[in-house]
């Protein structure tokens, strides 16, 4: 027990006195992270409208098949990402693997599907409240999907925020595929692991903390953020 007072109390000393290493880690861990939310937005979103609006052949499968997508094991993205980003895979020529870059192609792919999914029922449910309104102006379904986001905008914030929670905490694919190298790709996730088998404990505890705040921050803002939709709806 003593000796987890000491290694609480020195992470707390790392955080208070901004370490640099910490620092640093947490930078990147908010970089890879909010990148992979940002494509995931850009990609997630027209595809999630597309789904909501439109019928086509196939729709049903392909619903069935992002909500399934939203489970994918952080593992098996990171070891398809690592074989597509190999030497000898397809995408080998771009050398991308043991990169940032290669992170956030990973938890874009944990992230889209999240992205997909729930603004796809978040779209799905405003097109049925005012679509009617919408047709009556004129508007085709395509032209509406900015205004049905603008009038979704606060339930949208839960989806940004269940994704970025999805990517801040992930580990197993961005250990694949970053490889956990020092100023380089070690983001929080992966240098908590590597700190506590080298029995570092203040930084991992420091980290761990930082993870922490930021998961209760998200939280915070998805339980902010539904509030506001049900005080709005009432």
């Amino acid at each position: 027990m003593q000796q987890f007072g000491d290694a609480f109390a020195a992470a707390l000393g790392l955080i208070v006195s901004a370490d640099s290493g910490l620092g640093e880690i947490v930078a990147l861990s908010l970089r890879v992270s909010g990148s992979a939310v940002v494509l995931a937005l850009l990609l997630g979103l027209p595809l999630g409208a597309l789904l909501a609006l439109y019928r086509f052949p196939g729709r049903g499968v392909a619903i069935v098949g992002v909500n399934a997508l939203m489970g994918l094991p952080p593992v098996v993205v990171g070891l398809v990402v690592y074989l597509m980003f190999s030497r000898s895979g397809p995408l080998g020529v771009f050398g991308l693997l043991y990169s940032p870059s290669a992170m956030i192609i990973a938890q874009l792919a944990l992230v889209l599907p999240i992205i997909a999914a729930l603004s796809r029922q978040h779209i799905e449910d405003l097109w049925g409240e005012y679509g009617d309104q919408l047709r009556s102006f004129g508007s085709s379904r395509w032209r509406a999907v900015p205004t049905l986001l603008w009038e979704g905008r606060i339930s949208l914030l839960t989806v940004v925020l269940a994704g970025f929670g999805r990517a801040i905490a992930e580990v197993g694919a961005v250990m694949i595929v970053g490889g956990n190298i020092d100023h380089y790709t070690r983001v929080m996730t992966t240098a908590i692991s590597l700190e506590t088998s080298k029995g570092d404990l203040p930084l991992a505890l420091g980290l761990g903390v930082v993870l922490l705040l930021l998961s209760l921050a998200v939280n915070t803002g998805l339980t902010l953020a539904r509030a506001t939709t049900v005080r709005q709806a009432g």
